[in-house]
């Protein structure tokens, strides 16, 4: 695999993107407010629990002497009682607390392992189910705590044999249908956990089955990702990074989704998000190492095209990691695509390859490309 392992679990931050870990924490209140989507009317008990569990959730963020009190009490198995509300704003609090008791320093050792035990993820994964009865504040309070649970990587293999990469494949699917009908900005606060658990859920699952396991056609899950992708352009280009890093994980070892990309003619489009920011490039010249090395036929599809300009793009780049993989990738063309080489040098790619020949990090490589150019 070409620069940076694709299969690495990811952090709950993300370079050029708000930090996960930070998002929830902080002072919340109830709404206090009756909801038009209760399932049954709200009585001062049910009121009561609301504002306890926004309390308790304000607690856990400020003390750990406070989350060490709770787990022998049993916070898990209370919380998990919870779920079973038909209140929507008893579940939103409900998510709100998990998810600051998911954030702890301390929930990989000892606080997520007991919420795994429970009945709690085989409720949250009903919860994200897309369909009419999907609430979208609910719905982010568990994506978020099923985020903080994944990247820990406590026992990821227990939530896919839940369905999870079922479950969150179909939501994708569900919020790329949403974001080409609404210009509603608020669907990335639902979208960024939801690539985020897929991403580091597919470092659990077997390669081969990935595409059974999420029961869905690999077009569909690849046509989904690229339509969020220019969702996120246009609205929050700070969250490209989350859904290239999904897709990186997809083609990484999979033919069957770099042969997606391919038949849906996205080339052209990933390569249109280079010039956003060094972070966004690295991600999709790895992608787009992760098409090359699968072959011959794959490479007939990145060249002749728009690629090889690109590439000649990149490698005028300052950061090193980028000129790293644009070398990487090239590499990969020349082997499978000799023709590719001819046309480089003709495109003055020696005189592009010269200004790195001096930078301890790309001289290595720069030389090894140098020599593959001109002996193809």
């Amino acid at each position: 695999m070409c620069g940076r392992d694709p299969w690495a679990s990811r952090d709950p931050a993300v370079p050029a993107a708000s930090p996960a870990g930070d998002r929830g924490k902080g002072e919340r209140a109830g709404s206090g407010q009756p909801s038009s989507r209760l399932a049954a009317p709200r009585d001062a008990a049910d009121l009561h629990l609301e504002l306890c569990l926004y309390t308790l959730g304000n607690l856990i963020v400020e003390s750990e002497a406070v989350r060490r009190q709770l787990l022998p009490q049993g916070i898990v198995p209370a919380l998990a009682a919870c779920v079973q509300s038909p209140h929507v704003t008893v579940l939103e609090a409900l998510g709100y607390a998990l998810s600051q008791l998911l954030q702890a320093k301390e929930a990989p050792e000892k606080i997520i392992p007991s919420v795994l035990g429970s009945t709690l993820p085989q409720h949250m994964l009903q919860l994200l189910q897309p369909g009419p009865k999907l609430n979208f504040g609910v719905a982010v309070e568990f994506a978020w705590c099923l985020h903080y649970i994944t990247c820990s990587q406590v026992n990821n293999a227990l939530l896919i044999t839940h369905g999870a990469l079922s479950t969150l494949g179909l939501l994708l699917l569900d919020l790329a249908g949403a974001v080409q009908r609404t210009e509603d900005a608020g669907l990335e606060l639902l979208a960024c956990p939801v690539l985020r658990c897929l991403s580091n859920l597919l470092t659990e699952a077997a390669v081969g089955a990935v595409g059974e396991q999420m029961q869905l056609r690999d077009e569909r899950v690849v046509a989904a990702l690229f339509i969020l992708l220019q969702f996120f352009l246009q609205k929050q280009p700070s969250l490209l990074p989350e859904g290239l890093w999904l897709l990186n994980n997809l083609t990484a070892n999979s033919p069957s989704f770099c042969t997606s990309l391919l038949s849906l003619d996205l080339i052209e489009p990933l390569l249109q998000l280079l010039p956003v920011s060094n972070v966004v490039s690295l991600l999709v010249l790895t992608v787009l190492c992760n098409v090359a090395e699968k072959g011959p036929a794959y490479c007939q599809h990145l060249w002749p095209g728009p690629l090889l300009c690109s590439l000649l793009g990149t490698l005028a780049f300052s950061d090193t990691e980028v000129v790293g993989q644009s070398l990487e990738l090239l590499q990969l063309l020349f082997l499978y695509r000799p023709e590719a080489a001819q046309a480089f040098l003709q495109q003055s790619g020696l005189q592009a390859l010269e200004r790195h020949e001096k930078e301890a990090q790309l001289q290595d490589r720069v030389h090894a490309l140098q020599q593959t150019a001109l002996h193809s």
